[in-house]
């Protein structure tokens, strides 16, 4: 997985799978969901992300426990 945060363009992605995209969704205004051939989601690109999202330039990353 992959995030990318463009200050340029003001734009956040989260890529899932290094897969060709095959077809874009805008689910809601300014987030574009991308899907490959299958039908898998491939990405997530967020647009004016600075409005949209604390901190863009800040990540931080979990893994849950795993639970018995």
């Amino acid at each position: 997985m992959k995030v990318i945060y463009d200050r340029e363009t003001d734009t956040l992605m989260v890529i899932f799978a290094d897969t060709p995209v095959a077809e874009s969704d805008e689910d809601k205004p300014g987030v574009i969901l991308d899907y490959d051939a299958s039908g898998n989601l491939v990405s997530v690109e967020i647009l004016d992300a600075s409005r949209r999202v604390t901190s863009p330039g800040q990540i931080e990353y979990q893994v849950a426990p795993l639970t018995a």
